[in-house]
């Protein structure tokens, strides 16, 4: 039995602070004396909810198929909470491997993936077995080259293992390119932010996709019309604005498209791609680089525009710009689609180019 210091049983205020047994010194004079049993029941085996469990682990525990099939599987049961309806997506994401992919130039280049695997949900089931999504990839992966049959041969296992209508597979890198300076002759790695996709659906069969970010230099051409007429009219010093900023490309492709393809686009036609290696010959040629393409957003979407239509290999595209105004506080977006019948849409999904990455 607990037996109180100095002739004091503990007490609990308002406010559920303990003390010895003396008014608290708030001056709260609501306090209730209690027993220390009442406030902690003492525990014996009778009271005990889970009894004679060990805590310990056991490494020599061999699974046999009995126990295996004695598991319970809370995936399977029918036991759903909240609506009964079908899940469009469910999965994994962000699980990292090293991939082998091939250049265009024939290479064999290993980068660090990030693989989201998801699969269509029917109202009736519970669940699908997360870890099938990363057995079905490892089965299905074995380190050969990544390319559209590979994503493909996981997108097929996966509506198999998981016996789902709808898969899909995205696997996320930075893909590394050679870029040469402008006139020293140096040369450095510009990274790419890509993503294949692969999805298949009931009603549009097998889908293949690249999904790029391109980041390049974008000189404001009213703000350069000024910044001359000062110069001119004045004899006053200005300079006009510009700004890093991005296009993120997606394109949806007959399955023979590479990577470089995508960027080549991009370098051709918008011009002023941010440089890696610069020295005062390649900042100066920058400079005259941008001046010879000013651009709005507006250009800049209508520039890949052109380019990408004019791949045959590419069936759809969309395109959404973003210039990270260095005169105003807020950016330029624009957004531009190809135009396919149940292609991509222009929505521009709210918050989502919030803060877009440059």
């Amino acid at each position: 039995m607990y037996k109180p210091m100095n002739g004091y049983a503990p007490v609990v205020t308002g406010n559920g602070r303990y003390t010895n047994g003396k008014k608290p010194n708030n001056g709260n004079s609501a306090i209730m004396e209690l027993d220390i049993k009442e406030l902690k029941p003492e525990t014996t085996s009778e009271t005990r909810l889970v009894k004679d469990l060990q805590q310990r682990y056991d490494g020599e525990f061999m699974v046999t198929p009995t126990y295996k099939a004695s598991l319970p599987d809370m995936q399977n049961t029918d036991d759903n909470r909240g609506a009964n309806v079908a899940i469009q997506h469910v999965g994994i994401h962000n699980f990292k491997i090293p991939m082998n992919i091939v250049t265009k130039a024939g290479d064999l280049l290993q980068v660090h993936c990030s693989v989201t695997g998801t699969v269509s949900l029917d109202a009736y089931k519970k669940g699908i077995n997360m870890s099938r999504i990363m057995r079905t990839f490892y089965d299905e992966y074995d380190e050969s080259e990544l390319n559209p049959l590979t994503l493909q041969a996981i997108v097929h296992s996966y509506l198999k293992n998981l016996e789902s209508s709808s898969a899909r597979i995205a696997i996320a890198f930075d893909y590394p390119l050679i870029q040469h300076s402008l006139r020293s002759g140096l040369s450095g790695y510009q990274y790419y932010p890509v993503v294949l996709e692969t999805v298949v659906t009931p009603e549009k069969g097998v889908r293949q996709f690249i999904h790029l970010d391109f980041v390049y230099s974008s000189t404001c051409p009213c703000s350069y019309e000024l910044s001359v007429h000062a110069n001119l009219m004045r004899g006053v010093a200005a300079v006009p604005h510009s700004q890093r900023s991005v296009a993120k490309i997606s394109v949806e492709h007959d399955g023979d498209l590479f990577i470089e393809d995508v960027v080549m686009i991009a370098r051709d036609t918008l011009k002023t791609e941010t440089q890696v290696i610069v020295k005062r010959e390649d900042e100066q040629a920058f400079a005259e680089l941008n001046a010879a393409n000013l651009k709005f957003v507006e250009d800049a979407v209508r520039l890949l525009y052109e380019g990408l239509d004019n791949e045959a290999r590419i069936k759809d595209f969309r395109v959404f710009a973003a210039h990270k105004e260095s005169l105003h506080s807020h950016d330029a977006i624009s957004v531009i689609i190809k135009g396919v019948e149940g292609g991509f849409d222009a929505y521009l999904e709210p918050f989502t180019y919030q803060a877009v990455a440059t």
